[in-house]
Parts: structure tokens; C-alpha cells; sequence
């Protein structure tokens, strides 16, 4: 069984509002580092790059970032942006749902690796099944769901959605 928690207006909606807290955190910032983790995280990075870049006469760079979510410890982290394009800079690591922790603390982890101004995270949905101490800073929604239940989230072309099957 699947139910819809999310729809494609409620989703844009999401993303506007995470757009702006973005900017708010920014206001003074030339650049702003969009990195989203491959898979939905990259998607819904370029949405906010997108609402960005209409509210923002800041540089938005959108930055993929590459890792094996089920084991980011034996494949490690990469970029497609080399560090010294985002030392000393505003960072905000985006996925699409935050469920153990897993891929979004290595993600943090890997940009540790260098000063910055600050560093962020952004998900569109946060499950509180935390194994990890990271948190999302911006959220599009935060549920309390069971550890059998799953979070579908699909980006296609004017019919963004989100659901939850058992």
C-alpha cells in the first residue's frame, strides 16, 4: 500500500520556502555551494539552485556530489567541484530524505575536510530514524514513520510526489 504525503504543489511550495530560509542564512554571501548528494539529493538541489537564482543575485553553484549510499565508507565521497573552489564558502549539502543519518553524516564529513564559512543540510524529508548525530537544518517535511515503512520520492517533469508504502 502507498499514500501520497506529498504532491507536486505541495512539493514547489517546499522548495520555494527552503529557497528562501537559504538566502535568509546567505543575504550577505557572493557564493553559495548547492551540493547535492547523486540521486534525488542532486534533484532537489537543482530546484533550489533554481528558486535561488530568481530570489539572489548570488553566484549559485550547483556541486554533485558522488558516493555508494548503501557503503560510503568503502567507496568514499567526491565531488565534482575540487575543494579549493569551496573552502572558505557557504555550503549547503542537500539529499532527499534524511532516514538513518548515514549519507548525509559521511557527506559532512568529507567537507570537513576543509575551512568554510559554514555548511548546512537541506532534505526534503526527514524520517527522525537517526543513527547519527546529523541534523537537517532546512526541511520540507519531517515525519515520525515506522522502520518498515519507505519513502518514495519522485522527480519527473511537472509531477513531483512523495509517498509512503509499507
Amino acid at each position: 500500500m502507498s499514500n501520497k504525503i506529498l504532491s507536486h504543489d505541495q512539493i514547489q511550495h517546499k522548495v520555494k520556502r527552503m529557497a528562501y530560509q537559504i538566502y535568509e542564512a546567505n543575504v550577505n554571501e557572493e557564493e553559495i555551494i548547492l551540493a547535492g548528494i547523486v540521486g534525488g539529493g542532486l534533484s532537489f538541489a537543482k530546484k533550489i539552485q533554481t528558486v535561488l537564482q530568481e530570489i539572489t543575485d548570488a553566484n549559485i553553484i550547483l556541486c554533485t556530489v558522488n558516493m555508494n549510499k548503501k557503503n560510503p565508507l568503502e567507496s568514499g565521497v567526491s565531488t565534482s567541484i575540487p575543494e579549493s573552489e569551496y573552502t572558505n564558502s557557504s555550503v549547503v549539502l542537500v539529499d532527499d530524505v534524511l532516514n538513518s543519518g548515514t549519507t548525509l553524516i559521511y557527506g559532512v564529513h568529507h567537507f570537513l575536510k576543509v575551512p568554510l564559512k559554514q555548511l548546512k543540510t537541506a532534505v526534503l524529508v526527514n524520517r527522525n530514524h537517526k543513527k547519527y548525530p546529523v541534523k537537517a537544518d532546512y526541511k520540507g517535511i519531517s515525519l515520525s514513520t515506522s522502520l518498515q515503512e519507505h519513502i518514495n520520492v519522485q522527480f519527473e517533469e511537472n509531477n513531483d510526489s512523495v509517498y509512503l508504502s509499507e
